[in-house]
């Protein structure tokens, strides 16, 4: 069997140089002309290249592209990729007949001289897929690991030519989203945010992209809104006070539902939280998308249906452990308050030593990364199996070396129960719910929602039934 070789990122661009379908346009601001570099020392660029630039001065950049928000941003990068592409079509009308026309784009803040700063970007492709039809976006949000600045253009040029060359070899979306980081170690770039959309790929559904980013390791986290809209997790959650729901979510039940209102409304009277800065995310993690050992798109798809259905944002990752979640999260705060609602059994599962002892600190090391910052755990209610018992914090039991540990917690606000749950519906579990819809049992829709049971019915959702089996005691 003949093996597959990745090319090189320069016979990457030399294959583009040669293809004489190929042509457009490359604009850069912030990292240097390092895309255009590899495409001119490739040699043949002018078979691809109709223009290069780069605009370093902000005053400059606003004059031709119009003013953002800020420098590095989407808006900035959309505003890049409109201009470059409208004057490719208004000034080479008569290749427009032969030519597969682009504009790539991106706008960078690379690591300075004092290592003060994270380097990061945004990275764009417009790009027909057939002579004088409508274009294609590709978008990225892109992590510069290294700690040299010269490292991290050299890796924003390898990335940009990779882009390129994969929008126009690859017609499946999750091929082009792994060649991204062709000839680069994973070490050296993360890609948080991944959107593809156009003609070529009105298919697509950039939540499940979404998802491939975490699985493919591409990235720890991704984020959408309640519309399906894909979100760069660090310009969605700056500086908000972020109320997290973790949980399987197969399916939406009155709890998770109780948890999220409850939870939300504890959240909102704490004194250092500004009510109209609060994003609500619920989460899953890879674990809790993984059946049988293996991912089920059409079950995570299901999901994440039911999550934008009741407007919620949600976030896909990688950490299983929660003190990860909270760390991660607390990068985008800045000191604003992150809340997180979990049940009774995850507080156990948070103080069972035998999680820690991959971390030389053990559960010290990780308490100081949940709780470092301005975190605080929201517990909601339990029904102890086979009995009428409700577990809370004031029945929690822990060993006794850790008793003055959760007390101090607890004392410090660090830790608290969450008042107001509807304890009727905590005789519900998510897992016997689907075992009814699955079997089109009669009575499962009191269990959750409306709009879910409505959903689950209407789509077939986890495996609803086509024909729902009669109810004898109706005849």
């Amino acid at each position: 069997m003949e093996s597959f070789k990745t090319l090189t990122t320069k016979e990457k661009a030399l294959s583009l140089n040669l293809d004489d379908r190929i042509y457009g346009t490359i604009a850069e601001i912030g990292g240097g002309q390092e895309v255009a570099d590899y495409f001119f020392k490739a040699g043949a660029a002018s078979g691809t290249i109709a223009k290069t630039m780069s605009a370093y001065d902000m005053t400059f950049s606003d004059a031709i592209y119009g003013k953002s928000e800020r420098y590095v941003c989407e808006d900035k990068l959309m505003k890049m990729l409109d201009r470059e592409y409208s004057l490719l079509d208004q000034r080479l009308s008569h290749r427009a007949k032969k030519s597969h026309f682009f504009a790539f784009a991106n706008t960078v803040e690379i690591i300075n001289y004092k290592r003060t700063n994270e380097g990061h970007g945004w990275i764009g492709l417009r790009f027909q897929k057939h002579p004088s039809s409508p274009p294609n976006d590709c978008v990225i949000h892109v992590i510069l690991k290294d700690n040299d600045p010269l490292w991290q253009q050299q890796v924003l040029g390898m990335t940009g030519v990779n882009l390129i060359h994969s929008c126009y070899n690859y017609s499946e979306p999750e091929d082009i989203l792994n060649s991204l980081r062709d000839n680069i170690h994973p070490s050296r770039l993360e890609i948080d945010m991944f959107r593809i959309t156009g003609p070529d790929f009105h298919h697509v559904d950039n939540r499940l992209m979404s998802l491939k980013l975490v699985k493919n390791g591409l990235t720890h986290a991704a984020m959408f809104d309640p519309k399906g809209n894909v979100l760069q997790p660090s310009a969605a959650l700056y500086k908000k006070n972020i109320f997290v729901l973790r949980g399987r979510f197969r399916p939406v039940t009155h709890v998770n539902v109780d948890m999220m209102i409850t939870g939300m409304r504890a959240f909102r009277k704490e004194s250092d939280v500004e009510i109209q800065n609060v994003i609500p995310l619920v989460e899953l993690t890879l674990n809790d998308l993984t059946l049988e050992g293996e991912i089920d798109e059409t079950d995570f798809l299901d999901r994440v249906d039911l999550l934008c259905s009741l407007g919620q944002n949600v976030l896909i990752s990688n950490y299983q452990e929660h003190y990860k979640l909270a760390s991660y999260l607390s990068k985008f705060t800045r000191h604003k308050k992150l809340g997180i609602v979990l049940g009774y059994y995850n507080l156990v599962r948070i103080f069972d030593e035998s999680y820690y002892e991959n971390l030389n600190g053990g559960i010290l090391e990780s308490f100081s990364r949940l709780f470092g910052s301005n975190v605080k755990l929201y517990v909601y209610p339990t029904l102890k199996p086979n009995t009428s018992e409700i577990q809370s914090t004031n029945t929690f039991k822990t060993e006794d070396h850790l008793k003055n540990l959760f007390n101090y917690l607890v004392d410090n606000d660090k830790i608290a129960d969450i008042k107001g749950a509807k304890t009727e519906n905590l005789h519900i579990i998510s897992d016997e719910v689907l075992e009814k819809i699955e079997r089109g049992e009669v009575g499962w829709e009191k269990y959750v929602p409306n709009k879910v049971a409505d959903a689950i019915k209407e789509n077939h959702l986890f495996n609803y039934p086509y024909e729902v089996p009669i109810d004898r005691e109706d005849l």
